[in-house]
């Protein structure tokens, strides 16, 4: 852009220069061709004569046209070359203007996320370090390892089905225990050897690196025995007990390089997992109680249904009692009916009685007493 501006202005400090040069150029040429004329003029003078002479004087007239038209044309073609070369510079420029200023914007928020990548990684830094000072501590670890199992166990399994620093018959305290559908409890415990696993990674020679596998194979051992010994009890504890170690990274570095550690731990009902393994396994253990929720549930509904079909059977009894009551009720009501139609034709032939002249003596169908009494049928 600084080469555009400098040739820009090349050329407009030049123009006067160059037009002047142009116009010198044209006077010149046109000096030598009326020099050349005037020594024609004056050789035709003493050759030719007056006529030839004016031939010449036209000549040199027309010339002089021809010329001066020429030197007129050269100046307004010169001066719209100019003008078009100045319209393009100036659009040139006003481009790489635009483009320098957008580059500009461009390189200013660059930079803008620039600086704010490295205030982000200063405060990453200033974290890590921060970090490393509190893992520096053995309590300050176990806290963190543990923190970090109770968030994942709280957000896996419901409340009521494990307990933090729950205390064993022995009187030991695991860091958690998780109740089991078969009432037995599994015990974890958060361990984190990170002071023989950054000897073990910052080994650079061949015996550092022994001496350091040789303190992680002590460290973790120590730990798995402390888990075995302390945390598996009989009828109270599971079969198997989990061992937390609270880093991903370390947790590969121990699967990868210490094999015989993984064994031994399987050897010791012991299994070492890591944040993700722990995930796997609550989900796991919800999933078991789940089932157990459920049998319970189906030997409830099984006991329930049994009581239904108890139930049932005794109203069909009851059904069927209040059947036969309902027979022997119609029974008496039909065997009313036919007292009440008796009593009604008692009471039509009462009411039809005659009497024949003075001598009022009542019929003997109708007379109660010990007298002679006529029967109806089914009396």
């Amino acid at each position: 852009m600084d080469d555009l501006h400098s040739i820009a202005d090349a050329l407009l400090a030049n123009t006067p220069a160059l037009m002047l040069a142009i116009g010198t150029m044209v006077s010149v040429g046109v000096i030598v061709v009326i020099a050349i004329l005037i020594w024609q003029r004056k050789a035709l003078h003493s050759a030719a004569g007056e006529q030839r002479m004016a031939e010449l004087n036209a000549r040199i007239q027309t010339m002089g046209d021809l010329l001066a038209k020429a030197q007129s044309q050269l100046q307004q073609t010169v001066h719209e070359r100019l003008d078009a070369v100045t319209a393009r510079l100036g659009e040139s420029l006003q481009t790489s203007t635009k483009n320098t200023a957008d580059h500009l914007q461009q390189l200013h928020s660059r930079l803008s996320v620039i600086d704010t990548a490295q205030k982000n990684i200063t405060d990453l830094a200033s974290q890590m370090t921060s970090l490393q000072t509190v893992l520096s501590s053995k309590q300050q670890r176990g806290a963190f390892g543990q923190s970090r199992m109770e968030v994942i166990i709280q957000d896996g399994l419901p409340k009521g089905c494990y307990d933090f620093q729950f205390t064993l018959s022995n009187r030991v305290r695991p860091d958690c225990c998780i109740l089991m559908p078969d009432k037995r409890r599994l015990a974890i415990d958060a361990k984190f050897p990170l002071e023989a696993m950054t000897a073990y990674r910052e080994a650079k020679t061949d015996d550092e690196r022994t001496s350091a596998a040789r303190q992680v194979r002590q460290d973790i051992g120590r730990h798995i025995s402390d888990i075995s010994g302390k945390y598996l009890i009989p009828g109270e504890t599971h079969d198997l007990a989990l061992m937390f170690v609270p880093s991903e990274s370390v947790y590969a570095d121990l699967y990868d390089s210490f094999d015989d550690i993984i064994q031994k731990a399987f050897r010791s009902r012991v299994v070492i997992v890591s944040p993700s393994l722990l995930m796997l396994a609550v989900q796991v253990i919800q999933q078991i109680q789940k089932d157990a929720r459920m049998r319970e549930a189906a030997d409830k509904i099984h006991a329930e249904v049994g009581h239904l079909m108890d139930d049932l059977g005794r109203l069909r009894d009851r059904v069927s009692k209040l059947g036969t009551h309902f027979g022997q009720a119609n029974e008496d009501v039909r065997q009313i009916l036919i007292s009440a139609e008796k009593v009604e034709k008692r009471g039509v032939r009462i009411r039809d009685v005659e009497f024949d002249g003075d001598n009022e003596q009542p019929s003997a169908e109708i007379l109660p007493g010990p007298g002679p009494r006529k029967l109806e049928a089914g009396e």
